[in-house]
């Protein structure tokens, strides 16, 4: 290969490389911050969307087969409410803490019609 090609290659993944590495460290910083949340709900067709809500926060996801996964959660204390499909009600739990790296499983949550 010739030199004035190697250079231009070298150059070129030096350029790669500055834009790469920063961005992987500021998602590798962020993601380290949150945590999430999850679990079901039964009977499984009983709630079709889960909200997490905790000061100005919210987050919201549906929820699937009765199983729900609310990612990137800041720490801190929720209240999370389980939106009810009649004839179940919505169903709040209070007091759900999230801490920062990990991931808060609630387990099973009965509705109640």
């Amino acid at each position: 290969m010739s030199k004035l090609k190697n250079d231009a290659m070298t150059k070129s993944f030096i350029k790669y490389a500055a834009c790469i590495v920063p961005l992987t460290a500021v998602f590798a910083f962020t993601s380290v911050f949150e945590g999430a949340i999850k679990g079901k709900v039964v009977p499984v067709e009983g709630a079709n969307m889960v909200m997490a809500i905790s000061g100005k926060d919210t987050i919201s996801s549906p929820i699937t087969d009765g199983t729900f996964f609310l990612a990137k959660v800041k720490p801190g204390t929720y209240s999370v409410w389980f939106k009810g499909v009649a004839p179940f009600k919505d169903t709040p739990v209070e007091g759900v803490a999230v801490v920062e790296g990990s991931t808060t499983d609630m387990g099973e949550i009965k509705l109640q019609q």
